[in-house]
């Protein structure tokens, strides 16, 4: 029963869509398993006219990377919490693309509805001395109730009391703290029954027991792929906890998600940025407020998918890698965005942190700890040549070959994949 999980090994921003993409060649169904349009998996794709090759840009939210491949089902799973507005924005730009919708999008019955109090909370929320740094998408609230079990799933499209009576007792509840922050009574019942009864009859012809599907290819032999969202260091049990998303991005979260037996997973391959970065508030032991930090930024293109807020950036960490290898399982990696470090004059990997002027080797996840960390570096001089246009591992430069291989033995595990930029012929297998 094949199933690969693929997860972001940081803090999100990997280049999980690119490596979804890649992989989507190979396998039958793409399943995304957590999180809501707050994440932005970048997919660039080649487009032959008449002038030669161009290439563009695709960002997706909702729907998985795999889409771009026609033989590929793709599957939103129950553990996602489903934005209609960014969700019909997605199918309206795919059918642009001439790209087949009908039988290749599967939404579960039992996804959550993000309504239209839950970005409302959301934008009070971070408007207070306490911010996440969260997308503002309404996603944490949707989660919320989800768990408070007033949350508002598919399936309760289908019976208008049903819908209606949930909806009257959570807009009456969140109405009372609107009229206290704008004076009125922002959100009134029937429009919101009608919207959503509306968004109903759309994806009405996608809708189906995901999980039931799932399985049913698993007994077929058919090759799944589990996409999650955001990074393991995000992961509301086991990140930067508060500074976390309101699910589980790690390895984990894919059975829960999709409603899969842990028994089906083969493998589990980690996306790792050639340095780190990390979007929204929260530690960050090897962030660069300094030129060498905005560099990063700048030849990265270090900018939210979603949002467009800078990312903070600095080096690679290991402490965090090492964590996020053993709580997903993560047996091979796949490296992205090797090419932004091609013209520095040398390159730092953190190894270890030191508190109090302890050394600690492993990766503290109480605040106050890892707040207080100081990174111990191993410096290695950068091979200052442009890795971009390299089409086989071996062809890399020496000195970027030892940047890889150095700290994927101080991880304990194999590379499997290296990107040198953002089109699909610029990934290297590394053998």
């Amino acid at each position: 029963m094949p199933v690969q999980i693929i997860v972001g090994a940081q803090w999100g921003d990997e280049g999980k869509g690119k490596i979804v993409d890649h992989l989507s060649e190979h396998v039958d169904i793409v399943a995304r398993y957590q999180g809501g349009a707050n994440a932005g998996h970048t997919v660039v794709i080649p487009i032959k006219g008449p002038g030669g090759i161009t290439t563009k840009e695709y960002v997706l939210h909702l729907i998985p990377s795999g889409i771009f491949h026609k033989h590929v089902t793709c599957v939103i799973g129950n553990g996602v919490v489903l934005d209609p507005a960014a969700l019909m924005t997605e199918i309206g730009q795919l059918r642009e693309l001439g790209i087949p919708m009908k039988g290749r999008l599967l939404i579960s019955h039992n996804a959550h509805l993000i309504m239209p109090y839950h970005k409302l909370l959301d934008s009070i929320r971070e408007q207070g001395d306490q911010k996440i740094g969260t997308t503002g998408r309404g996603i944490g609230p949707a989660y919320i109730d989800k768990y408070m079990r007033t949350g508002i799933r598919v399936v309760d499209l289908l019976d208008r009391d049903t819908l209606c009576a949930k909806l009257k007792r959570n807009i009456e509840e969140n109405n009372q703290l609107f009229s206290k922050v704008y004076n009125s009574n922002v959100l009134d019942v029937d429009e919101i029954i009608h919207e959503y009864q509306e968004f109903d009859k759309k994806i009405d012809e996608y809708v189906t027991d995901t999980s039931v599907y799932l399985n049913a290819a698993l007994k077929k032999k058919k090759r799944i792929l589990a996409e999650g969202a955001q990074g393991a260091l995000l992961d509301v049990d086991h990140g930067t906890y508060p500074f976390v998303t309101s699910s589980s991005p790690t390895s984990g979260g894919a059975c829960t998600g999709l409603g899969i037996p842990p028994t089906a997973i083969t493998s589990v391959i980690g996306v790792v940025k050639a340095y780190s970065t990390r979007v929204g508030n929260g530690p960050f032991p090897t962030e660069l407020n300094d030129e060498t930090g905005e560099r990063l930024r700048k030849t990265g293109g270090e900018y939210g998918a979603t949002t467009g807020r800078p990312r903070r950036c600095g080096w690679l960490d290991l402490v965090s890698l090492r964590y996020s290898l053993r709580i997903n399982g993560i047996q091979k990696i796949a490296i992205t965005k090797l090419d932004v470090l091609d013209e520095f004059e040398e390159i730092k990997i953190c190894t270890g942190y030191r508190v109090n002027g302890k050394k600690i080797e492993n990766f503290p996840t109480d605040l106050r700890t890892l707040e207080s960390v100081e990174p111990v570096y191993r410096i290695f001089k950068g091979w200052k040549t442009s890795t971009s246009g390299v089409r086989s591992y071996g062809k890399l430069p020496e000195k970027a070959r030892a940047y890889i291989e150095a700290f994927a033995s101080l991880l304990g595990t194999k590379v499997w994949m290296v990107s040198v930029g953002a089109r699909r012929d610029q990934t290297l297998i590394a053998r």
